[in-house]
């Protein structure tokens, strides 16, 4: 575990380091699946640091990108897979809104191993996994405690196209959870937004068709730091909970309510 944890730490520093780098510099972007998903020149390099390290230093290991890196885990080594996002965010990286970062995610046939995040701009390196408490530069979190939902933030996202009057009742299930927080927090970053749950920054966290590499990594942090991970399937949706266990036990159970 101490190796695999240096290592996704050192893969997510030098890939957001170079992203930061990119940007400074001046980069090509392009739209994947609407105006608002978008890449850039910055993502694949940073991918490709990644993957090439991975595939040197754990060549049986599978792996997964957001840019599209694939490999298949080896036989003998089925069930070990990284996720990788190398620039989680970039509608804000490239909008020069600082809140992005570098993410790796390592599973296996028992569920998350480890999450690795690097905000680059604040200069915070978020490690921890199975057994490891999580710790932000060195430093280990607070222990996640019980608080209720109603008394806490929570961390989540609206997309645009699913508030139309028509659309909205798909909603249903997230607007019915994240109406009984404290407050609402949508700050553009799946891992940072998990990175801080696992620190106390904000108190749960809630999103639906989460993909994996926006998940994995910061799932493992909360899970290091005491707090609780699920995955519910309710009106044909897949959401995504983290937090301490009450809240977490709170927000599924108003998501099935809907």
């Amino acid at each position: 575990m101490a190796e695999d944890l240096e290592l996704a730490a050192g893969l997510v520093r030098q890939a957001g380091e170079l992203a930061g780098t990119m940007l400074a510099d001046g980069l090509e972007t392009r739209h994947k699946t609407s105006i608002s998903d978008v890449v850039s020149d910055a993502d694949h390099a940073a991918e490709e640091l990644i993957t090439k390290q991975l595939i040197t230093e754990r060549p049986d290991d599978g792996l997964v990108g957001e840019e599209g890196a694939r490999r298949a885990p080896s036989a003998e080594n089925a069930e070990r897979t990284w996720y990788i996002d190398p620039v989680d965010g970039t509608y804000n990286f490239l909008s020069k809104l600082p809140i992005w970062c570098s993410a790796v995610g390592l599973t296996d046939a028992d569920g998350l191993v480890l999450g690795a995040v690097y905000h680059p701009v604040a200069d915070e390196l978020w490690v921890g996994g199975r057994g490891v408490r999580t710790t932000c530069n060195g430093v280990p979190v607070e222990p996640l405690v019980d608080a209720p939902l109603a008394e806490i933030s929570i961390g989540s996202y609206l997309p645009p196209a699913k508030l139309a009057p028509d659309d909205i009742g798909t909603l249903r299930p997230l607007l019915n959870a994240i109406s009984r927080a404290a407050t609402v927090r949508v700050i553009g970053s799946g891992s940072i937004e998990l990175a801080s749950v696992s620190g106390g920054r904000i108190g749960a966290s809630l999103h639906g068709g989460t993909l994996p590499w926006d998940w994995v990594p910061g799932a493992a942090l909360v899970e290091a730091a005491g707090g609780a991970t699920r995955v519910i399937e309710h009106g044909g949706q897949r959401w995504h909970v983290a937090g301490n266990r009450l809240a977490v036990a709170e927000i599924s159970a108003a998501l099935q309510e809907s």
